[in-house]
């Protein structure tokens, strides 16, 4: 029987790779029966098998214990996602051919056997369910369990090697089922070739008809997901990744970073106004996106940048004072609206903002043409003075005061300011994007290998829907077409662009 089911396997091998699995049920090794399961996928949900059995032993008829038996069990499986892959549903018929006595079955299991013989035969049908694991390439790991019910006829005997008969009964009788099988996935076979003698025919297509185009799969790396913060920040650029944070110095020009978000004072003040000017928006905005992002388990605030600026106009000292008590009154207000500790903030009072004002002055020069040589020399009292307060009265005398009036209209309102915020934020590892991106990689190789690789990388993923393009991607390079019909489809029906494009560039190919 164990040669008829591997003949029937290999009438079925040259269909197309993958689809016939031959199995062994490790539990049924367990009680020393040799055992064959042979499975052919008809469908990309339904596959059918066959399993046979047959234990001859004890050999010697004056045994103490006697189990020989042979079994025949075709089924059916229905695969929830694609075959020998995932959760299955299953039916079957079991015919056994069977000679027991003296054997204690576990669990309490057939108490009359263990005292006389039986010999019989035996036909029923069970139901089941399974899970398969994916070992490799080509071996896959099932467990299955399930139950079935029959009608047995058989014959009793008074011992074990006795032939003495003690009649025929036939009854009804229920029966667990249960296998722990390890699978062996057989790769189809190429085309035969044909004999030397004879030469293939060629048909060659009318030249005005255009060959179809061979199909190239797109297929993309996937971005991190970067959790609640990483969504915001695609509308919110005063979010950055904490990668870019940089501690502030002087030097810098914070009026050219566009990203950060500014609240403004009363000239000399620094008290907070909500109501003065945009600030109310600004710090509801700011609020909101720290609230969400530490409301998230994926993503967190790592640090709060504030920058406290003065203008140039009055005392070094006051100045400085009025930078910093500035950038804290906007740490306290965050902290008054949410409890975060002050290790979160990166406060700093950057004095007077002469930087910012000399690039307000350059930028000046070009946009304003009827004021650009005074500002220019303006630019040039900054550069040549390094003594603060001796460069602000060089300033203020300019032109009989003229120019200073211009800069105190049009320039320094704008520097009575926090300055600069910007949040910084930090997030959870993305280990499924890590193993998508890999597995991308290695279906752009043209390494037969390396797709199956891909695929069974894929495959411990497959539940993550950025997955599903590039799971098609890899069951086609393996020749498993219908599965990656299937994945192309399930990740365009999700808005991937690119799987939309691969299913329009197989249905080009294949016309």
């Amino acid at each position: 029987m164990l040669v008829l089911t591997a003949l029937w396997c290999c009438a079925f091998t040259g269909i197309h790779a993958q689809v016939v699995t031959v199995s062994n049920n490790l539990l049924y090794d367990g009680f020393l029966t040799p055992n064959l399961r042979v499975g052919l996928r008809l469908a990309p949900h339904w596959s059918l098998g066959m399993t046979a059995g047959y234990r001859p032993w004890p050999l010697d008829d004056t045994a103490t214990r006697k189990l020989r038996h042979v079994l025949l069990s075709p089924s059916v499986r229905y695969w929830t996602d694609s075959v020998n892959v995932h959760h299955f549903f299953g039916a079957n018929v079991i015919y056994s051919h069977y000679n027991v006595g003296g054997i204690k079955f576990p669990f309490g299991l057939y108490k009359s056997v263990r005292n006389e013989r039986r010999q019989g035969d035996l036909v029923a049908l069970g139901i089941f369910y399974g899970y398969s694991w994916p070992l490799g390439r080509f071996f896959n790991l099932e467990a299955m369990i399930g139950a079935a019910i029959g009608y047995t006829s058989y014959d009793r005997f008074e011992c074990v090697h006795c032939g003495q008969m003690l009649g025929h009964e036939k009854k009804l009788f229920g029966m667990p089922q249960a296998a722990l099988n390890i699978v062996y996935n057989i790769p189809g076979r190429p085309a035969k070739m044909l004999p030397a003698e004879e030469e293939p025919v060629v048909v060659v297509p009318p030249v005005e008809e255009p060959q179809p185009e061979p199909f190239e799969p797109i297929v993309r790396a996937v971005p991190d997901f970067t959790g609640r913060a990483g969504q915001l920040q695609k509308d919110n650029p005063v979010l950055a990744h904490v990668s870019q944070y940089k501690p502030y110095d002087r030097t810098r020009i914070l009026r050219r970073d566009k990203d950060a978000l500014y609240v403004h004072f009363p000239l000399a003040k620094s008290i907070l106004h909500t109501e003065f000017r945009d600030n109310r928006s600004v710090m509801e905005r700011i609020v909101d996106i720290t609230r969400q992002i530490m409301a998230d388990t994926a993503s967190s605030v790592k640090i709060i940048q504030i920058i406290g600026l003065a203008s140039i106009e009055g005392p070094i000292a006051g100045n400085e004072k009025l930078g910093t008590d500035r950038a804290l009154a906007l740490q306290h207000y965050v902290q008054d609206q949410l409890q975060i500790p002050d290790s979160l903030f990166d406060t700093v009072g950057g004095g007077e903002a002469w930087a910012e004002f000399r690039d307000q002055l350059s930028e000046c020069v070009t946009t304003e043409p009827q004021h650009s040589e005074e500002l220019q020399q303006a630019i040039s009292i900054i550069d040549g003075e390094s003594n603060a307060d001796v460069r602000e009265q060089k300033l203020r005398r300019m032109n009989g005061g003229r120019t200073w009036q211009y800069i105190k209209e049009h320039i320094l309102s704008d520097q009575r300011n926090s300055g600069y915020i910007r949040i910084y934020y930090d997030y959870v590892p993305d280990q499924a994007a890590k193993v998508i991106n890999q597995a991308s990689e290695l279906l752009t190789s043209d390494c037969t290998d390396c797709h199956h690789e891909a695929l069974r990388l894929l495959l411990t993923v497959r539940d993550d829907e950025r997955a599903l393009n590039a799971l098609g991607v890899a069951y086609w390079l393996c020749g498993q077409q219908q599965q990656a019909l299937e994945s192309f489809r399930q990740a365009a029906a999700r808005g991937n662009a690119d799987a939309e494009e691969n299913l329009r560039r197989i249905e080009k190919a294949t016309r």
